[in-house]
């Protein structure tokens, strides 16, 4: 099969996952491990997370639903305290991978993302954009949810990249940190990798594209 589009997830893909940073608060606070991941899979076409990620409330809005969601669920958090852990660290292999695919195919990012953060990293600082505005411009297209108003696992947002870049899914290798986000692109004919860490990504997508991706870990080394 032709591959020509790679597209990709950001944050858990390019940046190491905020779900360790989650699991470190949770430590740190004397709750449950995976309560925030919990409250974002409680509801997850409506509740806090999904309506800010769509642009449908702002970071206040957020604020108090995300700690009603939370009390509800018998540890209350707030919105505003979990917002910070989004900015993972760069994995710079991944991106390197990325420049390999640029050159060969078409690539795009489809994040969800808020429009309280800076940029298509959610990063909350600008110094956190900064550090990811170079990756973003690798990218063909990008498509954020907090501006086209539609969120992962919506098969829409991956219907509308395939369109703008003019390649059918079947056509395309989609990258992605969540399984949930994962199963509308292969239902669509992509070839989804669920991305569990840097080392078994860059081996799956060279199985796919026959791109020789060890290649730059003997480059840094």
């Amino acid at each position: 099969m032709t591959i020509e589009a790679v597209i990709w997830d950001f944050g858990g893909v390019f940046t190491t996952s905020p779900f360790e940073a989650f699991n470190r608060y949770e430590a740190e606070h004397g709750l449950p491990r995976d309560l925030i991941r919990t409250v974002n899979a409680t509801n997850p076409d409506h509740n806090a997370w999904a309506l800010f990620e769509r642009a449908e409330i702002d970071r206040h809005g957020f604020d108090l639903k995300f700690l009603e969601e939370s009390t509800n669920l018998g540890h209350p958090v707030r919105g505003a305290d979990v917002l910070p852990l989004l900015s993972g660290d760069v994995r710079p292999r991944m991106v390197e991978a990325l420049k390999l695919c640029k050159a060969r195919y078409k690539v795009g990012c489809i994040t969800n993302n808020m429009a309280q953060g800076h940029g298509p990293s959610m990063s909350s600082t600008s110094e956190g954009a900064s550090r990811t505005a170079g990756i973003m411009a690798l990218f063909d297209h990008i498509i954020e949810s907090s501006k086209a108003g539609v969120r992962k696992p919506d098969p829409r947002i991956y219907q509308m990249m395939c369109e703008v870049l003019e390649a059918p899914p079947h056509a395309c290798v989609y990258l992605d940190d969540l399984g949930v986000n994962c199963k509308p692109a292969a239902q669509l004919g992509m070839q989804a990798i669920k991305v569990v860490s840097e080392a078994q990504a860059l081996d799956d997508l060279a199985r796919i594209t026959g791109l020789n991706f060890p290649l730059i870990a003997e480059a840094q080394a």
